[in-house]
């Protein structure tokens, strides 16, 4: 059932209090609790918790500056945010103890809003670098056949290729891991519809292998059509929790956090 949640935050948890140390492995497959990120003295994530279990794909939605680029950052222990308190679990593992390359190294995929593609290498190189160290994810070859365009372009200098390729080989660098999470911030912004068509074509496909995923879109519709669930978030604070045809069929809920 949804909930729109009130979130109240304890004093135990106020800003610029250490984390606290974890106390055995939450139970769902995928889980954060409680946790409030920073930048600098600006507080981003602000006391955040939910679960995911495995196979489900989540659209994390929200406004402009609501946190959910925040919230998938400090997901993958990337230094900013700063996260000072709560936990993090993946399979068991206490990403919170991690730095952003062991939560790779334990299954963490990031994609994230601007790509990142390696200067000066070709789309191959950049996929053979992904894969440089284990655990290795999909093979090369399955990826030109998941991506036929990136096949085509394998000789090809990454950075010179459209935003929308390099949004492909941003995905496939990530399968190109033994991913259990894959975290994929904005893949249809700033691209042509047919090129969001193929991204989500590549996304279905995805989700028929049943990786579990969070995704964050601006195009909410879109996100959701791809989801089992979604929540909202609101200045930091999950609103939402519900289901992705919950969101769509309630046009008041979408007019009040997101504005469609």
């Amino acid at each position: 059932m949804s909930q729109l949640l009130n979130i109240a935050i304890d004093k135990a948890t106020a800003p610029g209090v250490p984390a606290v140390s974890a106390q055995g492995s939450a139970p769902a497959y995928f889980s954060c609790r409680n946790i409030h990120s920073y930048y600098g003295e600006s507080y981003v994530v602000q006391g955040v918790s939910f679960d995911i279990r495995e196979g489900e794909i989540v659209a994390l939605l929200g406004r402009n500056g609501a946190g959910k680029t925040s919230t998938l950052r400090s997901i993958a222990r990337l230094d900013d945010p700063q996260m000072k308190h709560g936990e993090i679990w993946l399979d068991h593992k206490p990403l919170h103890r991690m730095a952003a390359w062991q939560a790779a190294r334990n299954g963490v995929g990031l994609v994230p809003e601007d790509r990142r593609i390696i200067p000066s290498l070709t789309v191959e190189e950049n996929l053979q670098l992904a894969q440089i160290e284990e655990p290795v994810g999909w093979s090369i070859e399955r990826l030109y056949e998941a991506f036929p365009r990136l096949g085509e372009r394998r000789q090809q200098e990454a950075v010179t290729m459209s935003g929308g390729e390099q949004q492909m080989l941003a995905i496939a660098r990530a399968l190109a891991r033994d991913v259990k999470l894959l975290l994929l911030d904005e893949p249809y912004e700033g691209l042509a519809p047919v090129i969001v068509h193929e991204i989500e074509r590549i996304l279905e496909d995805i989700k028929k292998l049943g990786m579990t995923t969070i995704i964050v879109e601006q195009n909410a519709i879109a996100a959701l059509h791809l989801a089992d669930r979604a929540l909202i978030l609101d200045m930091g604070q999950i609103v939402f929790d519900g289901t992705a045809q919950e969101v769509i069929d309630n046009a008041e809920l979408r007019q009040q956090y997101l504005a469609i």
